[in-house]
């Protein structure tokens, strides 16, 4: 990215707890610029490192912090919320039947037309076909058994499991926070 013609909405900032871990690995934890000198100008940050970025108004110039972290800490909650994507993340994107990860929706084990219901326990990543090919069965009857039976992951697995998916651009700044093998592109 050239600094010198970049606009400021392409200069995120990581926002790390107060104990510089990232709130979240996927989606990574990134505001925008904005939010980012707000939250500075309340105190609600500390600027941990910056871009050689700056913006100006008429009375004052800042530069573009690309990290910052909580002044207090947020204690992360010990189990997810239930959602398609969190389903997805707990099961690496990958269908549970025939591995895939392409076209994926969710299935019920016990199917909902069977009094299944949509929660943790009862609900695996699947793709389409395997899907359809499923249908209202129990998975034993016609021999789809899942990979890895569903269970409630905890905050710490999904965050684990995140960091498999590295996002395509990662500041330099960003990775002494970071923990992905990834080499970053000149």
């Amino acid at each position: 990215m050239n600094l010198s013609t970049a606009q400021p909405h392409a200069f995120p900032a990581l926002v790390l707890n107060a104990d510089f871990r990232p709130l979240s690995y996927y989606p990574l934890s990134l505001w925008s610029w904005q939010d980012t000198i707000k939250a500075v100008f309340l105190d609600r940050v500390n600027i941990v490192s910056e871009y050689d970025r700056v913006v100006r108004s008429p009375s004052f110039e800042v530069r573009l912090p690309s990290v910052v972290s909580l002044k207090a800490y947020v204690k992360p909650a010990l189990y997810p919320a239930f959602t398609r994507f969190n389903v997805f993340l707990r099961d690496k994107f990958t269908c549970q039947y025939c591995g895939t990860k392409k076209e994926l929706t969710f299935d019920h084990l016990i199917p909902r037309s069977l009094g299944g219901l949509t929660r943790w326990d009862n609900v695996v990543t699947a793709c389409s076909p395997c899907n359809l090919a499923k249908g209202g069965h129990m998975p034993e009857k016609i021999g789809m058994r899942p990979m890895q039976w569903p269970y409630r992951p905890t905050v710490f697995e999904l965050h684990r499991n995140g960091r498999l998916f590295p996002p395509n651009y990662l500041h330099e700044s960003w990775l002494d926070y970071l923990y992905w093998d990834t080499e970053l592109e000149p």
